[in-house]
């Protein structure tokens, strides 16, 4: 028969110097809470002879000993820093583009103090918060004007409701997509009061297509970037410039779902991106060559682009949307506008995003950018500098191996970055087993296995988390 007398009561717990430590942490209603919990838990294990205190201090030795990590447990964010050694750039379960520090310092700034949101200084009094990051998105893309919202669905969304509610859309069959989330074109038009007009084959949509489709019910032609798969083989596709000019000569205007929120290859020239020859990174021209820009629609005569902040243009999640003023203009005055608008600290990381293109600086400075943009040679270096510290131990073999990262998001389908792998085997773990002890490290380290090893890329973790990686390496060793 279990003796539960053994337990100290919670007041006598309560008051013991661990116990008084934690209430300092966790705060007393939380600690009392717990205490009770854990006692509760001593008393079923006594109850069913898997546990037995010998004296009051070896049940209050056991009761706190599960005390700090049920304490932990209930106070540890689900929203953890990890290191992402995928060598997915933008990888969608891990939050997707990591910001850069300018970013950063702007939604510090902006989220521990009072701004002008909604708040005009000229005239003191009430302005308008859509405005913000307006001036330096148009600055970049040749735009007339820009409006933020939180995703780019929102922003597809939001453009068919105010440009085409009731009205025909015009879309090209091989572009009725669904991207990640069960988002499909066809059922955000429907939301948005659009009716979908559908033209030309899966595979062969012509101008002419889009032109035998326009009616007087016709509101716009819309394009939608394929930016998660790839049509290959017996295909045909538009120009912008000749989808523009069939819109142009009905007077119709066209909008596209770029999606990615590619401002990079626009800011490179033939050879050059920010003082880095192009064909110098392996895939780089690639990259920048195929993928459709901001720039290039706006260029065409697009007249509104609604992409992503979070993928290639390396800030936040958000909507954003650019392009001619009085289709703009109309968006912005829209009553969805306000259901889908963005909190002061997405305006301040855009902004802060945006001022490192905008200056020259995000090469080096823009995460997204910087591992985009990292050579093979580079990443070895790296690589070659872990394995060595690894040395320590005899726990692992440890060898350098060719790998390909992918730039992920939904983004570029079909194309890789060559990069160099560690590749990490362990005396008396399998691999599943490896990969499985990493993730429960602190900061947790997410790899992936192939041929039966674990593999490290290293394009996508930050400098300064070698130091990290190495350490969690030789713990579990």
């Amino acid at each position: 028969m279990a003796d539960f007398r053994v337990i100290p009561s919670i007041e006598q717990l309560r008051q013991r110097a661990a116990v008084t430590h934690l209430v300092d942490r966790f705060g007393h209603t939380s600690v009392v809470a717990a205490l009770r919990d854990e006692t509760a838990a001593l008393r079923r294990r006594m109850a069913a002879g898997t546990d037995a205190p010998a004296s009051a201090e070896a049940a209050a030795a056991t009761i706190e000993a599960g005390l700090d990590a049920r304490l932990d447990r209930i106070f540890r964010t689900t929203l953890r820093p990890v290191i992402n050694a995928t060598g997915v750039i933008i990888h969608t379960n891990l939050g997707r583009a990591p910001l850069p520090e300018a970013a950063l310092e702007q939604v510090a700034a902006a989220g521990g103090r009072y701004v002008t949101l909604e708040y005009d200084l000229d005239r003191g009094e009430r302005g308008h918060r859509d405005h913000h990051a307006e001036s330096l998105l148009c600055r970049l893309t040749g735009a007339d004007e820009a409006v933020v919202v939180n995703n780019c669905a929102a922003a597809t969304l939001l453009m068919l409701a105010a440009l085409a509610h009731g009205r025909e859309v015009v879309v090209s069959r091989g572009e009725l997509v669904e991207i990640g989330g069960g988002f499909r074109v066809p059922d955000v038009m429907a939301q948005s009061g659009a009716i979908l007009r559908e033209v030309g084959t899966t595979n062969r949509t012509r101008a002419s297509d889009y032109a035998a489709a326009i009616s007087d019910r016709t509101a716009l032609i819309l394009r939608v970037h394929r930016s998660n798969f790839t049509i290959e083989g017996f295909t045909e596709q538009p120009s912008l410039a000749e989808l523009v000019e069939a819109g142009r000569a009905r007077g119709i205007d066209v909008v596209e779902d770029l999606g990615s929120g590619n401002v990079l290859g626009g800011l490179a020239t033939t050879t050059e991106l920010g003082g880095l020859r192009i064909d110098d990174v392996p895939g780089l021209e690639a990259l920048i060559r195929s993928e459709p820009t901001l720039q290039g629609s706006i260029a065409a005569g697009i007249g509104v682009v609604c992409v992503s902040g979070d993928k290639l243009l390396g800030g936040p999640q958000a909507g954003i949307i650019v392009g001619r003023r009085e289709l703009v203009q109309t968006i912005r005055r829209h009553p969805l506008m306000r259901a889908l608008r963005v909190d002061k600290m997405t305006y301040a990381a855009l902004a802060g995003t945006l001022a490192e293109y905008a200056s020259g600086r995000a090469r080096e400075t823009v995460p997204v950018v910087r591992m985009l943009t990292r050579t093979p040679a580079e990443i070895e270096a790296r690589a070659r500098r872990v394995a060595d510290r690894l040395a320590a131990s005899d726990a692992y073999q440890a060898g350098i191996i060719d790998g390909q990262s992918t730039v992920g998001g939904g983004t570029t389908p079909g194309l890789t970055l060559p990069t160099r792998l560690l590749a990490l085997t362990h005396r008396s773990l399998s691999p599943d087993s490896l990969e499985s002890a990493l993730r429960r490290l602190d900061p947790p380290v997410i790899a992936r296995v192939d041929n039966d090893r674990v593999v490290l890329d290293l394009r996508t973790v930050f400098e300064d988390e070698d130091d990290a990686l190495v350490g969690g390496l030789l713990t579990i060793a």
